[in-house]
Formats: structure tokens, sequence, C-alpha cells
């Protein structure tokens, strides 16, 4: 089957290196963001326990690292234009 992504989501995929083929089911492809932007959230909070920065800065950059996701803030039927 074929899926034609919309050009802001294909846009804003490869901000993460994410080029999607036509063959690529886009529930796949929400997976992968999602693992991500959950394997950034771990790292963001490891590095909050290892000293990198102070605690009282810990919600403000995951505020700024889900700013960074808001294509996960879409429905994955959005994702792709109807025929």
């Amino acid at each position: 089957m074929a899926f034609k992504y919309r050009q802001a989501v294909v846009n804003e995929l490869a901000r993460h290196g994410v080029l999607p083929r036509d063959d690529t089911p886009p529930g796949l492809v929400h997976d992968f963001i999602n693992e991500l932007y959950r394997y950034e959230i771990r790292a963001l909070r490891a590095d909050m326990l290892t000293g990198a920065f102070p605690k009282s800065d810990y919600a403000e950059r995951v505020d700024g690292l889900r700013k960074r996701y808001p294509i996960l803030s879409l429905p994955v039927d959005y994702w792709i234009e109807n025929e």
C-alpha cells in the first residue's frame, strides 16, 4: 500500500532525520519518533541526576524537548493526505 504523507509532516519528520518512503506505514514512523522522544527524555533525566544541570531547570528543559516534537501531538491519520 502506498501512503502520501503531507508535506508539513515530511518536513517535521526530516528535522528528526526520518524520511519515510511511500510504503512506510505512518504508525511505524510514529512509533519510531515516539521512541526517539522517550530516549531523549530519559537522557535528559539522567543528565539531571548526574548533576549536569540543576533540578530546578528540569521542567523547562522537558518543555523545550516537548516543543521539538509537535508531530507527536497530531493524530497519525492526519499525517496522510486523503485522496
